[in-house]
Formats: structure tokens, C-alpha cells, sequence
């Protein structure tokens, strides 16, 4: 739901490692320190329970921890804080060099790319090593500090019993309590550094639960199965108030299927987010069966739709796990049902594992043509009611193209909604009505001989 709420910084994972950060904190020795802090009090109330002298000895020592402690979170703030942003501006940087490793290799420019990482990762270093030097140098002297305060409470009780005003009893008491009462401000600002990251990830975390809606629904919608209708839909890109799409409005019957033409950054792809309920309208609605998309719960309208992005990319596993969306429940018969839909079952057939042939990391064993396919017979699982087609045609050969006319075909033929994004018109043979799209706003709609 996340993309549709608000743009991703970096790779789009931060939340999955933010979540790891916190685990990890709470997992380890930092939050033994927060526990133990609250018994401070007693343990000093009892510092001058022993004597008013040890108490203020006790008393200014926890009061000089204290203030290292501040110390610590004032000076390691911030380096941490770019520290965690540097962090993720690297893993995105290999990512992406590791996904389009091809083009900067036949293209030569590595060496810029390497120049980048290495500022990037001069930055991080910098920033990891203040903050750790901070924490580091704060923590020893803490310890140091708690030494010698071991030893000054020692040299005051020695002192009162010197005097006859304390027994060598309240010395040694003295110096454990006041051990015992110092120790979890010594390791908090140990582990201040993992506290630091732990709280910028749970502020993190805390701001995107808040995007994500929790509403349970309480009446389950049944399956569309009539129309689509677009309502004076406006649309911009997720966290941005610009419109890309303005006030379009068409209908499509269930047996119908519409093709979406126009020029580059026309709106077409972002109209099909919109319709498939990937971005949100700013203004507007889209209907399924007069029914707003949003009444659906998003895995239970998902098993009504069908989508083929633009960037075709499927997921490292087999063939039929692809094809059948990872459904554990998955039966035979579907699977095979949706290959031969697309067109795609005799070539799948033919590699020597069949269905079970490993696709690898993006698809990356097959070729383009072939992933552009395979996710066509994804879209087609489970015969969804509407089945949106983002440039359907732009991988396929002369065979892939016949295959998807007759894809949409069928798709008419059981009484569901096609709507196919197109530049080449090609892909609009099975289509009986066209919609054109020009800087956001609807031209024309209508029967494609006419339009």
C-alpha cells in the first residue's frame, strides 16, 4: 500500500531495515539499561540512608553520568542520522549499477559510477566513525568516571569511619550500591549509538503505520462483474500535488475492451495505476459495479484484476509460481488454463524443465519477449474480471502479438474488461472502443472506427 501513500526514498526497503534495526536493539543489551535506570533513585536514597556525605558523592557522580549521557545524544544525533541516510543512498547505488550493469559496461562509463560510490562511501564512513567516536570515547570515559567514583566513595567512607561516624560495614555497602546504581547510565551510553538508530527507525516505521489504513472490512463486496466507470478522475504522482491525469471520465462494459493511445507522457500508465487502485485519486473515483475500488480489501480485489506493467520483472522462482502469483494453493489446471490464454503454453512446454523451469533473479533467463508473455499468463490467473494491459506488445514478435489479440479476445468473450495501453496500434486489433489521452486530459472516447 506504501507507493500508493507516498513516495519511496531509495530502494523502497528503508522499512524492512529500520525493522531489523529495531529488532536488533531490542534484542541486545541496550534496553537492559533503560530498565535498570528507574532503580537510580533508590539506590542513591539509600547512598544517604548510609550517609549524607556518601549520598552527595553518589548524588554528583550519577549527575556528571548524566550529563555525558546528554553529551552523547547531543554530539552522535546527527552523524547518525546522515549516517543511516548515506547508508541507504549506497544500497540503492549497487542496486541499481547491478540492475543496468549491462548498459554501463557497453557504454564505458563504470569508472563515474565507481567515483560516485566512492564519495558516497567516503561520506558514510565519515559520519559512521564521529558517531561511533563519539559513543566510544563518551563511553570510556564513563566507565573511567564510574572507576573513580568507586574509588571516591571508597576514600569517603574511609574518611567517616576514620571519624567514627560510619562502620566499615556502610564503606563496602556504599561502594557496591553506588556500583550498582551507576552501571546502567555507563552501559546506556554504550549502546547510545544502537539507541539512536533504533529511534530514528521506530519515528520511521511509526510515520508510514500511520499512512497504512487498518480499517477491517466488515461486508465483503461479491466479484464484479458489469462495468468499469471512471469518474472525473485526477490523479498525480504519490506525495505530489500536481495533476497528471485531469478529469477523465469514460464507462466500460462487462464483454468490452478499450484501447488507451496517446503520446508520451500523455498520462496512459498513470491512468492504469489509477484504474488498478496503485495510485490514489486526489479527486474523482473509479468504480467497479458502481462500487468504489477502495470498498475491496487489496488482496481480495486483487484476485478481480489483472495487470501487465509497463517494466515487466518477475520473481526468482519457477514458471508456474510466476504465472499462479506465488498462491501456495495453486491447482494445476489454472495455471494451465492462464498459459494457454496468453498464448504462451507450447513454448513453455518446450524448455526441457516445463513449468518448472527456474525464471532466476528479474527473470533474467529469459528473454524480454518471453517475460513480457509469461507475465501476460500472471495477469490472466484466475480469469480476473478487468484486466489492465500496460504496453502489452512492446517485447512481442509477429507469434507473441497474434497470442495477446487473441488474449484480449477471450478476455471480451467470458464477459470481463479489457484495457490495453498502447503505442503501436497493433495491440489495439481486439478492442472495440479507444480512449485518447493528451497531456492528461481525455480527446476523444468512443468505437474505435470512429474514434
Amino acid at each position: 500500500l506504501l507507493p500508493s501513500r507516498m513516495q519511496m526514498p531509495g530502494d523502497g526497503l528503508q522499512s524492512v531495515r529500520d525493522l531489523d534495526t529495531v529488532r536488533g536493539f531490542l534484542s541486545g543489551q541496550g534496553p537492559t539499561a533503560l530498565f535498570d535506570m528507574p532503580w537510580m533513585p533508590f539506590y542513591l536514597s539509600l547512598c544517604f540512608l548510609f550517609h549524607f556525605w556518601i549520598g552527595v558523592t553518589a548524588l554528583a557522580g550519577a549527575l556528571m553520568l548524566i550529563g555525558l549521557t546528554v553529551l552523547t545524544e547531543v554530539r552522535s544525533r546527527q552523524p547518525a542520522k546522515e549516517a543511516a541516510k548515506l547508508a541507504a543512498e549506497r544500497i540503492t547505488l549497487a542496486e541499481a549499477t547491478k540492475r543496468n550493469s549491462e548498459a554501463v559496461l557497453a557504454m564505458g562509463f563504470g569508472h563515474f559510477i565507481g567515483e560516485r560510490w566512492t564519495e558516497l562511501n567516503r561520506r558514510y564512513l565519515a559520519n559512521h566513525v564521529a558517531a561511533s567516536t563519539v559513543t566510544g570515547g563518551l563511553a570510556t570515559a564513563s566507565k573511567i568516571l564510574r572507576m573513580m567514583l568507586q574509588s571516591g566513595v571508597l576514600a569517603v567512607g574511609a574518611l567517616l569511619v576514620i571519624r567514627q561516624e560510619a562502620t566499615g560495614g556502610i564503606m563496602i555497602a556504599s561502594s557496591i550500591l553506588v556500583s550498582r546504581a551507576l552501571a546502567p547510565v555507563e552501559l546506556a551510553i554504550g549502546q547510545w549509538k544502537g539507541f539512536v538508530a533504533a529511534r530514528q527507525s521506530w519515528a520511521r516505521l511509526t510515520k508510514l503505520m500511520t499512512l497504512m489504513s487498518s480499517e477491517q472490512r466488515e461486508v465483503a463486496l461479491p466479484a464484479p462483474r458489469e462495468s468499469l466507470v471512471v469518474e472525473n478522475l485526477q490523479i498525480g504522482a504519490p506525495g505530489s500535488r500536481n495533476l497528471i491525469i485531469k478529469g477523465v471520465s469514460f464507462k466500460v462494459a462487462a464483454g468490452e475492451a478499450v484501447g488507451v493511445i496517446g503520446p508520451s507522457a500523455s498520462g496512459k500508465s498513470t491512468l492504469a495505476r489509477a484504474i488498478t487502485g496503485l495510485w490514489l485519486p486526489l479527486g474523482g473515483a473509479v468504480r467497479l459495479d458502481r462500487a468504489l475500488i477502495t470498498q475491496w480489501e487489496p488482496s481480495e480485489l486483487g484476485r478481480h484484476l489483472g495487470y501487465l506493467p509497463q517494466d515487466v520483472s518477475l520473481f526468482d522462482g519457477s514458471i508456474a509460481q510466476n504465472i499462479a502469483r506465488f498462491d501456495p494453493s495453486a491447482n494445476s489446471e489454472a495455471v494451465i488454463s492462464a498459459a494457454k490464454a496468453a498464448g504462451v503454453y507450447d513454448m513453455i512446454v518446450q524448455f526441457p524443465d516445463g513449468f518448472d523451469t527456474k525464471v532466476g533473479e528479474h527473470g533474467s533467463v529469459l528473454s524480454a519477449g518471453q517475460r513480457q508473455r509469461i507475465a501476460l499468463a500472471r495477469a490472466l490467473y484466475g480469469e480476473p474480471f478487468l484486466v489492465v494491459l500496460d504496453e502489452p506488445n512492446s517485447n512481442l514478435d509477429a507469434d507473441g502479438e497474434t497470442a495477446l489479440t487473441r488474449a484480449i479476445s477471450g478476455v471480451r468473450a467470458r464477459g470481463g474488461i479489457a484495457v490495453v495501453i498502447a503505442h503501436r496500434p497493433s495491440a489495439l486489433t481486439a478492442v472495440d472502443q479507444v480512449l485518447v489521452l493528451g497531456n492528461g486530459q481525455m480527446q476523444a472516447f468512443g468505437p474505435k472506427d470512429e474514434v
